[in-house]
C-alpha cells in the first residue's frame, strides 16, 4: 500500500532540497569565510531551515490524508 500521492512527492522533494540548503550555510558559515558572504548565507539558513521542517510536516499531513484503509 502506498501512501504517497504527487503532491507529498514534490513536498517532500522541496524539504529535502531546504534542508540540504540549511546544512550547506551551516558548513559555510563554520568555515569561517562564506562564498556568498556571512549575511546572504545566514539569510538562506534562516529561511531554508524552518522552510525545510514546514515542507516535511505537510508532505507527512498530505500523506495520511491520502492514506486508504
Amino acid at each position: 500500500m502506498s501512501t504517497l500521492t504527487s503532491k507529498s512527492a514534490l513536498l517532500l522533494g522541496a524539504s529535502c532540497v531546504s534542508t540540504i540548503a540549511a546544512v550547506g550555510s551551516i558548513f559555510e558559515l563554520s568555515s569561517g569565510e562564506p562564498q556568498l558572504g556571512s549575511l546572504v548565507t545566514t539569510i538562506i539558513l534562516a529561511i531554508s531551515l524552518p522552510l525545510g521542517g514546514f515542507l516535511f510536516y505537510a508532505a507527512v499531513k498530505d500523506a495520511k490524508e491520502n492514506q486508504q484503509e
